[in-house]
């Protein structure tokens, strides 16, 4: 079953984003408090979004998809930037990776959102396989880009 997160799931949540980052082997650069994400995903203005797999017999959270809304302005609409899907090893293989994405593709028919996108580590084999059996493509000419800690902290201070 895939619901949308409650206040109550940030517990559940924020261990999960850990596990997900240990098994990308980057535990250490997770900074995100339990409090954070629930200001993200509750508070006054919501940036972010998430669902639960719930696994049907237990009701125990088993997975989460966190995301949060882009624009192309070539398209001109909005679209579902997917920053985090996980699922717990022990629940591998029961279909709750692909509800979720179907879940997000849902709302992307739903509303007139022209694109959901994701990034995956180019070494997560098991993971690129169940992307593409789901029609996804690779966007293999785009690199990511990202500035962080000092770098950022010294071009947002440059004053022009």
């Amino acid at each position: 079953m895939i619901r949308t997160a409650t206040p109550a799931d940030v517990p559940v949540i924020h261990a999960m984003v850990r596990d997900l980052a240990a098994y990308e082997k980057a535990l250490d650069e997770v900074r995100a408090t339990e409090e954070q994400l629930r200001e993200a995903l509750f508070g006054e203005r919501p940036a972010a979004f998430a669902h639960i797999a719930e696994d049907d017999a237990t009701g125990e959270a088993v997975g989460f998809s966190l995301w949060f809304l882009n624009f192309s302005t070539w398209r001109g609409v909005h679209g579902i930037y997917l920053e985090d899907l996980y699922v717990r090893p022990e629940a591998r293989g029961g279909g709750h990776g692909k509800a979720l994405l179907t879940e997000l593709a849902r709302i992307c028919v739903e509303r007139g959102y022209e694109r959901l996108e994701w990034s995956v580590l180019d070494w997560n084999e098991p993971s690129i396989n169940f992307y593409r059996s789901l029609g996804a493509l690779p966007q293999d000419e785009w690199t990511v880009y990202r500035l962080t800690d000092g770098a950022l902290a010294g071009l947002g201070s440059v004053v022009e």
